[in-house]
């Protein structure tokens, strides 16, 4: 195989395309946010929600056409983050969030980051937990529901619905979440270290 078909076969292959299109979503996202305008913010849930969605996919194609590279392992989160991260400082900008929310957030995916890279470095490996996952989802529904912002009435009744509040909501679940897979992803860390000094040397 050429350096080139590997290369194509690596980063070039349908899924990790996906996934950097996810990039190139953000900023039309972002261009969208109007606290004044609920048609402006409206489209930016809806492409938001695309872009999300488009992560189930990307994953689905990679495993189905045994397309799993390192360079999607590495951009797929990283997309996943810059995504959601980017478009939350944004709405604290516009004051649609509150900026310590957003701040514990930062910082946990900081934290969890650098425990993987020190993990990684004593050749352990810290996999996704259920926690984690869950954290994602409520997140990223949170943020649809916030970019929806206004209240609307419920079809066929009388009832509004304050996306804004639902959308707080789901974040302050998932703020949980994520604070709650911190220290188990900490606990799961210093166990395996625990582990390894403990079991007997093998030839």
């Amino acid at each position: 195989m050429s350096r080139y078909d590997a290369f194509k076969r690596e980063v070039l292959n349908l899924p990790n395309l996906i996934t950097i299109g996810r990039l190139f979503l953000i900023p039309p996202v972002m261009v969208l946010i109007d606290p004044t305008d609920p048609i402006r913010n409206f489209f930016g849930a809806l492409l938001f929600a695309l872009a999300s969605g488009l992560d189930i996919v990307d994953g689905w194609l990679a495993r189905r056409q045994n397309l799993v590279t390192v360079f999607g392992k590495f951009v797929d989160p990283l997309a996943d983050k810059l995504m959601a991260m980017s478009v939350m400082v944004y709405l604290v900008h516009v004051g649609l969030l509150p900026p310590w929310l957003v701040v514990l957030m930062l910082g946990r995916d900081f934290y969890i980051s650098g425990l993987r890279s020190v993990a990684a470095t004593l050749g352990v490996v810290i996999a996704a937990g259920e926690g984690g996952k869950m954290k994602t989802v409520f997140q990223l529904v949170g943020i649809c529901c916030v970019l929806t912002r206004y209240a609307y009435r419920w079809p066929l009744t009388d009832e509004m619905v304050d996306f804004h509040v639902i959308g707080l909501f789901f974040l302050y679940v998932s703020l949980l979440l994520s604070l709650g897979s911190a220290v188990q992803y900490t606990v799961g860390f210093r166990r395996t270290l625990s582990d390894q000094r403990t079991s007997p040397e093998t030839d």
